[in-house]
């Protein structure tokens, strides 16, 4: 990742995704462009899954090739998708088979990954904030084994956790632990069913949410399965940010335990792809300030 600033008049930056209406990534990155006296902008470029996906992604990193956009982050569902038309990955990003940050090296346009490292860096913050040992890793309980899961997943045990990985459909996790056991990481993974029976058993310190239940239309809706209690003394992060509190995060408050969103992990992977474009630190407080905490 570039140590040095990159000199450049103006910043125009951005994020492509579908849907992006409630994105709190502008006020973000330009929170960190203020921080740092540079000039610039970060806007919002959704581009709805179909038959126009290709062309519209293949037109923005062009513009990133030209140096039209200094950078371009891709979030959920296009962060595969993107794959094919780049020219390089960086070794993170090979490794997870998966971008969110878009830069240009050497005229060539690079895919890199910052969801894993932003993701255990806010919950090694967290559990700071808690009074947790989980430096050295940790039993978690990961509810879902999609796409959002595979970065966090690959974080933890590349960390040392010990990863248990929960989906309705249990073949999707067992593959997520399959790709997991192949980069031969230092925890351990296994694949469990999401429902009331398994869940009962297990015994946790930490519980993450990584299924879209809980925001936008299935706001009313929580992956934890109604009248099961909580494994006792966990924590949870629900890695939905919008709203605040999901139906997950209240469910959990209410049983005693700590829980929190996942702002922290958006912070956190924002300023690291803002370093890997401009080469400047970015202070996470005033990020934090940007969003109204």
């Amino acid at each position: 990742m570039s140590s040095a600033p990159v000199k450049r008049d103006y910043w125009s930056l951005g994020l492509t995704g579908w849907p992006l209406t409630f994105s709190l990534s502008p006020p973000i990155h330009e929170a960190a462009l203020r921080q740092n006296g540079l000039k610039g902008e970060y806007r919002l470029y959704p581009l709805e899954p179909g038959p126009g996906l290709e062309p519209g992604l293949r037109a923005l990193v062009e513009r990133v090739r030209s140096g039209d956009l200094a950078g371009l982050n891709v979030t959920i569902p296009h962060k595969e998708a993107v794959l094919p038309l780049l020219d390089g990955l960086t070794p993170l990003a090979a490794e997870i088979g998966a971008v969110n940050t878009l830069f240009v090296e050497h005229g060539r346009v690079m895919g890199d990954n910052t969801d894993a490292d932003g993701f255990l860096a806010d919950l090694l913050r967290w559990s700071e904030v808690l009074g947790r040992r989980w430096q050295g890793g940790a039993r978690v309980l990961m509810l879902g084994a999609g796409g959002a899961s595979r970065a966090a997943a690959y974080a933890l045990c590349r960390a040392g956790w010990e990863v248990a990985l929960a989906a309705r459909r249990l073949e999707q996790a067992e593959e997520l632990v399959r790709w997991l056991r192949e980069r031969k990481p230092k925890g351990v993974a296994r694949a469990m069913a999401l429902d009331a029976a398994g869940l009962r058993r297990e015994t946790p310190e930490l519980v993450v949410n990584t299924t879209p239940l809980g925001m936008g239309a299935q706001a009313a809706e929580s992956p934890w399965p109604e009248g099961l209690n909580f494994p006792a003394g966990a924590a949870v992060y629900d890695m939905i940010y919008y709203p605040r509190e999901t139906l997950l995060t209240g469910q959990a408050r209410r049983a005693g335990l700590p829980a929190t969103g996942g702002l922290g992990m958006l912070i956190e992977q924002g300023a690291l792809a803002f370093t890997r474009w401009t080469g400047c630190p970015v202070e996470r407080k005033d990020l934090w300030q940007a969003c109204g905490y």
